[in-house]
């Protein structure tokens, strides 16, 4: 197992939903402290100062650390936790999968569950089970044992799932790729830059709270207050039965993805183009990308105080939002290499020009 297979595993199995990200923001600064000048605003999120060769431009790459999961709502009398989402989830994706309840007194393993299908009526067999139809099991019989347990209304649940090798040695499966893959390629990208120049200051920001409002990214903005920002993110992979290229066409394995347009934002068309050139230059294969159902860290950056130009660098993953993503090595290694470029040209002349 390599160093970047050893990083993959670490961030993705570090626990941290929105709001709750403690356990991943105390790993993520064990790995920024060698790396540069860390701080941590008021919201959670972590910023890692890297000086190159001029004070200015302020680069940031901001990538969010949360991962979508679940908090505790409510304990029934028999015993059974209702939950709701934080971020974004399908329905059909949460039915019998093991999650993991972070309580005062440690960790609850439990399942989620919901009717058998055994006493459910024709009509009803073919139903989406719903959310709100659905429990958290942990084993117990009463409102009391799950209370004793250390379970608490406010409590956040994680996905139970592991970081595992897939048979063709490249591609990797695991919870939280969005996205963990974007802070592995910062701090790879900042590890890189240890021994390279680099004509800017780099920011490193591990965001908090994207699944739930880009929040994280709506702080941390101010305390870098950048000339220029690139988001890292995890995107949607179309290579599966049933979808069209059309509706989303970056695969995995055939090199990051750019965004041209998600839902919250359009990027600098100045910096998408030098993306696309350097990646010409540098021989990475780029795939041109769009999202038209969600949005990222980059809409809040994007309108922080007069504007920052900003576009979305990515690694493509199927089933994403789900306990278990596939992601491909080809795809992150040459996403930090080619970041890695675009940092290197990053000179106050070519920022200037951005918004010209």
């Amino acid at each position: 197992m390599d160093k970047t297979v050893q990083l993959l595993q670490a961030l993705t199995e570090a626990h941290g939903v929105p709001g709750h990200e403690a356990p991943v923001r105390a790993l993520v600064r064990q790995y920024l402290e060698p790396l540069g000048e860390v701080s941590q605003d008021k919201m959670g999120s972590l910023v890692c100062r890297k000086p190159g060769d001029a004070k200015a431009p302020k680069v940031m790459l901001a990538a969010h650390m949360d991962e979508v999961g679940f908090m505790v709502k409510h304990i029934t009398k028999e015993g059974f936790i209702k939950f709701l989402p934080l971020g974004g989830w399908f329905d059909q994706v949460l039915l019998s999968q093991r999650v993991i309840i972070k309580t005062h007194k440690g960790d609850v393993v439990g399942v989620i569950g919901a009717k058998p299908p055994h006493i459910l009526p024709p009509d009803e067999r073919n139903k989406v089970v719903t959310k709100k139809e659905m429990y958290i099991d942990i084993g117990a019989t009463s409102q009391a044992e799950v209370e004793e347990a250390g379970v608490r209304p406010g409590d956040p649940v994680v996905p139970r799932a592991d970081f595992v090798v897939l048979a063709n040695g490249k591609s990797y499966l695991s919870k939280a790729f969005d996205d963990r893959v974007g802070v592995g390629m910062m701090l790879q990208a900042l590890e890189a830059l240890q021994d390279k120049p680099h004509p800017n200051t780099v920011y490193g920001v591990a965001t908090v709270q994207e699944e739930v409002g880009l929040r994280g990214a709506q702080t941390s903005v101010w305390a870098v207050e950048p000339d220029v920002a690139i988001v890292l993110e995890s995107d949607i992979a179309g290579d599966v039965p049933g979808v069209k290229e059309d509706q989303a066409p970056a695969k995995i394995g055939k090199g990051p993805s750019l965004l041209i347009y998600d839902r919250s934002a359009i990027p600098n068309l100045a910096l998408r183009d030098l993306f696309i050139e350097t990646a010409k230059e540098i021989g990475v294969n780029l795939q041109i990308s769009f999202i038209e159902g969600g949005g990222t860290d980059g809409a809040a950056i994007q309108r922080h105080r007069v504007g920052v130009p900003v576009v979305v660098l990515s690694v493509p993953a199927r089933h994403i939002h789900s306990h278990s993503a596939i992601i491909h090595r080809d795809d992150f290694d040459q996403a930090v290499q080619l970041l890695v470029a675009v940092l290197q040209r990053l000179d106050a002349e070519t920022v200037a020009a951005l918004t010209r």
